[in-house]
């Protein structure tokens, strides 16, 4: 489906075309998540981390902005609605 991009990672890394292959899917998979799943994700990942929701919601403000398509910006507590609802 990437042929070109594929071609390129086998000339410019030690990766064979399969190996290529599965790494493009997968990195088009992780930006394929909508930013709701990923707020969510975030949220969980960063409270396991024993992090306190004010630094968890600044972190995911910040950390959204480097999204490979950025999403809208969106609030403190547009962040909280999508985690609590």
């Amino acid at each position: 489906m990437h042929d070109e991009l594929v071609d390129h990672l086998t000339r410019s890394t030690p990766l064979s075309r399969g190996e290529a292959s599965r790494v493009i899917q997968d990195v088009l998979a992780y930006f394929d998540e909508t930013t709701e799943d990923y707020v969510r994700r975030r949220h969980r990942e960063l409270q396991a981390q024993g992090l306190v929701n004010a630094t968890i919601f600044e972190r995911i403000e910040a950390d959204l902005k480097y999204r490979a398509v950025a999403p809208p910006e969106l609030t403190l507590r547009q962040l909280r609605r999508i985690v609590y609802g």
